[in-house]
């Protein structure tokens, strides 16, 4: 039988975009003040989300996994640190989770699949064709929640 696909975003879902900001110098804060996602290296500060790293390795087992993140059209250093990133954590290895599995795009909502896994509606997330999980609301507020939800629908 074939897997269902699962897409999931990486800041504030995988990523949590906080723990760079807290390694960020004052100067720095204060001259990206409002867009702090344009800092260069931020992403290569970041660590994982409580339990993202555990409940991806169970969804792993029942469904397709693919990240599908968007990286700050004007921070280019953010794009090659996201998949440092995936490196770091899921590994580059061809039998790592991840491996060619990294989607960068401004329009999620032109992949096809069963689910997303996104913090916020931006970039097409609220028009995906298949169920958005929004992750941090009230029905998904962390991943025990979202991997309770889905190992119910397999």
């Amino acid at each position: 039988m074939k897997k269902k696909i699962i897409y999931i975003d990486m800041d504030n879902v995988l990523v949590d975009f906080q723990t760079g900001i807290d390694k960020l110098d004052q100067n720095t804060l204060n001259e990206y003040e409002g867009r702090l996602d344009e800092v260069p290296n931020i992403f290569s500060l970041m660590e994982p989300i409580t339990n993202s790293i555990e409940s991806i390795k169970i969804l792993s087992k029942k469904y397709d996994l693919y990240l599908l993140s968007t990286a700050p059209w004007l921070n280019p250093s953010a794009w090659l640190h996201k998949i440092e990133w995936v490196h770091k954590y899921y590994g580059k290895d061809k039998d790592s989770l991840f491996y060619k599995r990294l989607i960068i795009s401004h329009h999620k909502n032109l992949n096809s699949g069963d689910y997303l896994i996104d913090d916020r509606p931006n970039n097409g997330a609220k028009d995906f064709g298949g169920k958005w999980i929004q992750f941090g609301s009230q029905e998904f507020p962390d991943w025990y929640k979202v991997t309770e939800f889905l190992l119910a629908k397999v």
